[in-house]
């Protein structure tokens, strides 16, 4: 059996060797892409109409970041709120469930400076 602790907080503490490779799939299957991670990065900032979404997240196309935000909202990542005002507005807000990547994004920005360190230091010849 796993061993994965949920501490006072409901904070989950695991080790890799703890880590059960379907639940690993399942988080890679709705986080998978090039623009999911960075779009919810931007919405970590609060709520985002479309276009400053876009402005966000430089290169996604409006067709791809549509296709993506509505899979987030599938997931319960996040949520699309629809102001009555003309013409309608329209707010992209993280949930609570997608809040809870937090601590995710933030450790894997911590590895993305290591490893920007490891292989470009590398390769400017410096040593370890």
């Amino acid at each position: 059996m796993n061993d994965i602790n949920f501490n006072s907080h409901h904070e989950i503490t695991a080790s890799c060797g703890d880590c059960n490779a379907i639940t690993v799939r399942d988080a890679l299957d709705v986080l998978s892409g090039k623009w999911k991670l960075q779009i919810m990065l931007a919405l970590s900032k609060g709520a985002s109409r479309f276009k400053q979404v876009a402005k966000e997240v430089p290169g996604i196309t409006d067709k791809m970041l549509s296709e993506e935000l509505k899979d987030l909202e599938l997931n319960q990542l996040v949520k699309r709120e629809v102001h009555a005002t003309f013409p309608p507005t329209v707010e992209y807000t993280l949930t609570n469930h997608g809040k809870t990547l937090d601590r995710v994004i933030a450790e894997l920005s911590v590895w993305g400076i290591a490893h920007r360190n490891q292989i470009f230091g590398k390769q400017s010849g410096k040593q370890e």
